[in-house]
C-alpha cells in the first residue's frame, strides 16, 4: 500500500533538478496523484515495520485519519497551484516536505511515526518563512523554530515515558491521568497554539512568504487538533481552553493594523472552536471538529490568499495604507467576500455548516455557559474578519493605489478555494458523508438560521455604528504588545541583568579566591624560597645540637609512657 505522505516527500527531492516550466506542471501533479491514491485507500492498518521490539504502523486509515488527509491533500494543491509564480525551488520543496510530513503525521498509528513526522513538519515549514528573506522574517524563523521543536521535546519526553509505562507504542487514547499523558498533551498545545503558547503563531504567519503563509495556514495548528481528537477526546480541560482561545484574539484584532496578522489572531480564534469540540467528545462534537477544521483550512487560505495577493501588488498589508483596491482588484476583493462570508458564518457558506454542529453539541451537553461565549466569539470573528478585513483592504478610505489584479494562477487558485466553501454551504451532505461518526445533522432548520442572521445583522449594525461615531479603533503604525513580549523582551533584558548580576559576584569571587592562593604562596616564599628559612645552610654544630635535642625530647617522652 502506496502511503499518500510519501509520494509528497520524496516527490520533492527532484523539484529543484526541474527546470520552471516542467517544475511547475511536477507541482501541481503531485499533490493529485497522491489525492488518487488517497481515494484508493480502505479503512485499515498498513505499513507494517519491525523496529527493535516495536511494530510501526505508518499507515493507519479511519474515519478520522481520512478527511484530514483529504483536506491536507487539497490545500497542498490549491497552496501550490497559488504560489506557482514564485521561482523559488527552496521554497517549493520544503512547502512540498512540510505538506508530506502533515498528511504522514495524521496517517501515524504509532507515536515513533507521528514523532519523526510531528519533527519534519518543524523543520520543513521553517524555510517558508526564512524565504521571506528580510532580517524580521529570520528571527521570527528562529523563534517559530525552538518553538516547534521544543513541542517535539515534549512530544518525545511523553513517548519514551509512556513506552516505559506501557511498554505501547500504540497512538490511541491517552487523557491526563498519568505523566506520559500530560506531557504529550503540552507538546500537543503548543502546536495548537494554547493560551500563552500562541503567540508564534502571529509571530511567525504574516511574516512568511505570500505563498509560504497560505500553507503555514492549513498543516500545523489542524495536526495539532487531530492529534488532541485522537489522543483527548472528552478531556473536559479542553473545553475551558477552547473557550479562552475563541475569545482573547478579538480584542487583538480589532486594534491590530497588519491584516495578515489579523488573519493570525483570527485562526487562533477558530482554533478554539474546534478545540471545544474535541473537548466535548461527543460524536457530534467530534464531528462538528472535523468538519470545522475541513472548511476552515479553506475559508482560512481563501483569505490569506486574498491579502497575500493585496502584499504582492502594493507591498503593504497595512489597514492605514490600504482602501479603495475594490476598484483595480475586483476578482481578488470577492473572494475576499467569499472567504469573510464563510468564516463569519453566513448561512449558505462554510463556516455556517461546520460551526453549527459544534455550537449544537454544546447545548445538548448543556454547556450552556460555554455556548455562549462561543456565540460572543461567532459575533467577533464577523466584526474583525468578516467585516474588518475586507473593509480596510478594498474600501474604506481610498489610499489612491491602483495595482493590477493579482496574477491568474492566484485568481485560479482563489477561485476553486471560494468555490469550495460556497459548495460546502449549499450542499453540506457531502462534506457530513466522509466525516468520522455516522450522525445525522441538519444545519438549516429554521430556528438555526433566524439566529445566526440575527446575530451577524446586530454584530455589523454595531461596527457601523462604531465607524459612524468614529468609536472604533482607527488603523495606527503601532505594535501591538502580546504576551511574546515578556520571551522577547522582558526575559533577554533579565537575562542580561542577571548576566551582569553573576558576573560582578564572579568577578569578586575570583579576587578573594586569588587573595587566599597569593597569601599561601607568599607564606610558602617566605619559609621555602631561594633565601627563605627553612633554605638556609645552617653549621653542622647547630645541627648536631638541634638533633640530640629531639632525641632527648623523643627519650622522655617514653620514659613517661
Amino acid at each position: 500500500m502506496i502511503n499518500p505522505a510519501l509520494l509528497l516527500i520524496i516527490g520533492a527531492l527532484p523539484i529543484a533538478l526541474l527546470q520552471r516550466p516542467l517544475r511547475q506542471l511536477y507541482l501541481l501533479a503531485l499533490p493529485i496523484v497522491a489525492f488518487a491514491f488517497a481515494l484508493g485507500i480502505e479503512d485499515g492498518s498498513y505499513g507494517h515495520f519491525q523496529v527493535f521490539s516495536y511494530t510501526l504502523e505508518t499507515l493507519r486509515m479511519d474515519g478520522l485519519s481520512r478527511v484530514f488527509m483529504l483536506i491536507f491533500l487539497i490545500a497542498t494543491f490549491l497552496g501550490t497551484l497559488y504560489a506557482l509564480n514564485d521561482d523559488d525551488p527552496v521554497q517549493q520543496t520544503s512547502g512540498m516536505i512540510y505538506a508530506g510530513a502533515a498528511v504522514g503525521a495524521v496517517l501515524a498509528g504509532d507515536l515513533i511515526s507521528l514523532f519523526i513526522y510531528w519533527e519534519l513538519t518543524a523543520i520543513s515549514s521553517v524555510f517558508l518563512i526564512l524565504a521571506a528573506g528580510t532580517e524580521q522574517a529570520r528571527r521570527a524563523a528562529m523563534r517559530y523554530l525552538i518553538i516547534q521543536v521544543g513541542s517535539g521535546v515534549l512530544l518525545l519526553a511523553g513517548v519514551l515515558v509512556h513506552v516505559a509505562d506501557t511498554g505501547s507504542i500504540a497512538f490511541v487514547h491517552f487523557g491526563l491521568e498519568s505523566t506520559a499523558g500530560k506531557l504529550i498533551f503540552l507538546a500537543f498545545g503548543v502546536k495548537c497554539a494554547f493560551p500563552l503558547l500562541h503567540n508564534w503563531l502571529q509571530d511567525a504567519y504574516p511574516e512568511a512568504t505570500v505563498g509560504g503563509t497560505v500553507m503555514l495556514s492549513a498543516f500545523t495548528t489542524k495536526l495539532a487538533v487531530y492529534s488532541l481528537a485522537r489522543g483527548y477526546a472528552g478531556t473536559e480541560i479542553l473545553i475551558v481552553i477552547g473557550a479562552t482561545m475563541t475569545m482573547f484574539p478579538i480584542f487583538y484584532a480589532v486594534i491590530e493594523n497588519d491584516l495578515r496578522r489579523v488573519l493570525a489572531y483570527s485562526l487562533n480564534n477558530q482554533l478554539g472552536f474546534m478545540v471545544v469540540g474535541v473537548g466535548v467528545g461527543t460524536e457530534l462534537a467530534l464531528n462538528g471538529t472535523a468538519a470545522h477544521a475541513f472548511t476552515h483550512i479553506l475559508y482560512k487560505a481563501l483569505l490569506f490568499m486574498s491579502m497575500g495577493a493585496v502584499l504582492l501588488r502594493t507591498g503593504t498589508c497595512k489597514g492605514s495604507e490600504l482602501g479603495g483596491l475594490y476598484k483595480t482588484m475586483p476578482w481578488t476583493t470577492g473572494f475576499c467576500i467569499v472567504g469573510a462570508a464563510s468564516i463569519s458564518a453566513f448561512p449558505l457558506f462554510s463556516g455556517f455548516v461546520s460551526k453549527s454542529m459544534i455550537l449544537s453539541a454544546l447545548g445538548y451537553e448543556g454547556h450552556w455557559l460555554v455556548w455562549g461565549v462561543l456565540l460572543f466569539a461567532s459575533a467577533g470573528v464577523f466584526h474583525h474578519s468578516g467585516i474588518k478585513i475586507p473593509y480596510f483592504a478594498f474600501f474604506a478610505h481610498d489610499a489612491g493605489m491602483r495595482p493590477k489584479e493579482a496574477p491568474f494562477n492566484m485568481l485560479l487558485a482563489m477561485g476553486i478555494t471560494a468555490f469550495l466553501c460556497v459548495a460546502i454551504g449549499v450542499y453540506p451532505s457531502a462534506l457530513y458523508d466522509i466525516l468520522p461518526h455516522d450522525v445525522s445533522y441538519d444545519p438549516y432548520s429554521t430556528a438555526h438560521v433566524i439566529n445566526q442572521l440575527q446575530l451577524l445583522l446586530f454584530s455589523a449594525l454595531a461596527f457601523t455604528f462604531l465607524m459612524m461615531s468614529k468609536l472604533y479603533p482607527p488603523e495606527l503604525k503601532s505594535t501591538n504588545l502580546d504576551t511574546d513580549y515578556f520571551y522577547r523582551r522582558v526575559l533577554p533584558r533579565l537575562i542580561l541583568w542577571l548576566k551582569g548580576g553573576w558576573c560582578e559576584v564572579d568577578r569578586q569571587g575570583r579576587q578573594f579566591l586569588l587573595g587566599i592562593v597569593s597569601a599561601i604562596i607568599g607564606w610558602a616564599q617566605r619559609y621555602h624560597g631561594m633565601d627563605g628559612m627553612m633554605s638556609r645552610t645552617y653549621p653542622a654544630g647547630t645541627m648536631v645540637f638541634w638533633t640530640l635535642a629531639m632525641v632527648l625530647v623523643f627519650l622522655l617522652l617514653y620514659i613517661a609512657t
